[in-house]
């Protein structure tokens, strides 16, 4: 065998040229499907990354909401949610694995601004959280992406009047000056018309009415004293059907890509949100998002809650982030997809230029094989000699070519390239993760070099077939 290889190498060595120019299409194959492979990971990981942030990595729901709660969240609230928090976290087989663990409560409604000029109004999609929770969970960075997020002085676990809301939705409520936002325009002249002062007045003192009814006196002085922040009223459905207002003191705004939950999108603490669904009802919540140390202890926890929740009979079910994300599993079979196409043409690539560099050696060593078919040697050694040769060249180009894209990743990353992802309205680093998945550079390492022997079988059995009288006197 190791005659094999050092002919073989002798072999390569004596069509230096050519040599170089198939290593090459072989290392430009492995370069393309390498870097790709990096964005890809890059990509994955990112979405990942800020998808168990925002909802961690299982979300606590009760049965059915989640093919049929959207129309009506607060008829399927978990009661007792913190007795089954405190089941979850009381679990040893759960405790070791959980880094998070928080309640929400989804709600939609009317939120209004009757003390600007336009006296607007537009239905929201709002959620409820504890904003130390909100902040512990951005933290989660288990790829090294360094995508996390400082503390949100903005939203307070001591202050339940406070929230955010969406650019989109600041505009529309005239909250731009207040707020500082850059980039939003006032509302055009020639826009509707403004109700009358009076009929403006009268309708805000009808929800301040009402508000105060809901809230107490007391709670609803102290968010009317609030001079610091712009404040909106918010007005939804309690879980029994009647109507229930709530002041938010909007304490700034977040930029969100899609622009029809940029209009519409508000973040307040979970207090506020149970005040405005159950009113004075009993508190629940929609869900309790459960956030792990790492991602790879998804189906183990996931496996004990549903067995928790069916040894204490509780009606809950478990949902994952990629369940509750379709965007997330669509993007990885786009990619995953592009990449394969790929890796078929740089495949075919190699291919051919395997194929004609190794039928130019067998014509060039015609009379060569001849010879050595002469002295003996079995066709079977022939087929194997040129064999190993194409296995060789494509092990020299495979190697170049991954280490070519672990360089150009390290350099990319170290430039500090931005990029806007669809979804987002802030530019964020472009990262080539080439090392992030190790087990990738060798599947493609050896795809390329799986891919060369099989070109060199071809003009290896042609010359293995070649009758020996026919290659002495070939000219």
């Amino acid at each position: 065998m190791n005659l094999l290889f050092k002919i073989a190498w002798r072999n390569i060595v004596r069509n230096r040229r050519r040599s170089l120019m198939t290593a090459s299409a072989i290392g430009a194959g492995a370069l393309a499907m390498l870097l790709f492979a990096g964005y890809t990971n890059f990509i994955f990981t990112g979405l990942e990354t800020g998808y168990v942030q925002r909802d961690g990595h299982l979300t606590v729901f009760r049965s059915g909401y989640f093919l049929y709660g959207a129309g009506n969240a607060a008829a399927y609230g978990i009661d007792d949610y913190l007795g089954v928090m405190r089941l979850i976290t009381e679990d040893p087989a759960l405790q070791p694995l959980i880094a998070v663990i928080s309640p929400t409560q989804a709600l939609v409604g009317i939120a209004a601004n009757y003390s600007a000029d336009t006296a607007a109004s537009r239905t929201f999609i709002g959620v409820g959280l504890m904003p130390s929770d909100r902040d512990r969970m951005r933290r989660w960075d288990e790829y090294g992406t360094a995508d996390v997020y400082p503390p949100d002085a903005r939203l307070s676990d001591a202050d339940p009047n406070r929230g955010l809301i969406g650019t989109g939705l600041a505009r529309i409520l005239g909250l731009c000056s207040a707020l500082g936002l850059t980039n939003c325009p006032p509302a055009p002249a020639g826009s509707p018309a403004v109700p009358a002062a009076g009929s403006a007045a009268a309708v805000n003192s009808d929800i301040t009415a009402l508000a105060r009814r809901e809230l107490g006196d007391a709670a609803s002085a102290a968010a009317a004293h609030s001079t610091l922040m712009p404040q909106i009223d918010l007005l939804a459905a309690t879980v029994g059907g009647a109507p229930n207002v709530v002041s938010l003191n909007v304490s700034g705004a977040l930029a969100i890509g899609a622009k029809e939950l940029d209009d519409a999108y508000i973040i307040m603490h979970l207090a506020l949100a149970q005040q405005l669904v159950y009113g004075r009802n009993e508190q629940e919540v929609t869900a309790i998002m459960v956030q792990l140390h790492r991602t790879e202890q998804l189906a183990a926890a996931r496996a004990r809650l549903n067995a928790l929740f069916q040894q204490h009979h509780l009606d809950l079910e478990v949902r994952d982030f990629a369940e509750l994300t379709p965007y997330y599993g669509q993007v990885i079979r786009l990619f995953s997809g592009i990449f394969l196409f790929i890796s078929l043409v740089m495949g075919m690539i190699v291919l051919f230029a395997v194929v004609n560099t190794m039928t130019m050696n067998v014509m060039e060593r015609t009379n060569e094989i001849g010879t050595i078919r002469a002295m003996g040697v079995r066709r079977v050694r022939i087929r194997l000699q040129f064999i190993v040769e194409g296995v060789l060249i494509g092990a020299i180009g495979a190697t170049i070519g991954a280490i070519l894209a672990i360089l150009i990743g390290d350099l990319t990353n170290h430039f500090g390239f931005t990029w806007v992802p669809p979804g987002n309205t802030a530019p964020i680093p472009l990262r080539l993760v080439v090392l992030g998945r190790p087990w990738l550079i060798v599947e493609a390492w050896l795809g390329l070099v799986l891919v060369a022997a099989i070109a060199a079988l071809i003009p290896a059995n042609r010359a293995a077939r070649l009758a020996v009288v026919d290659a002495l006197r070939h000219v």
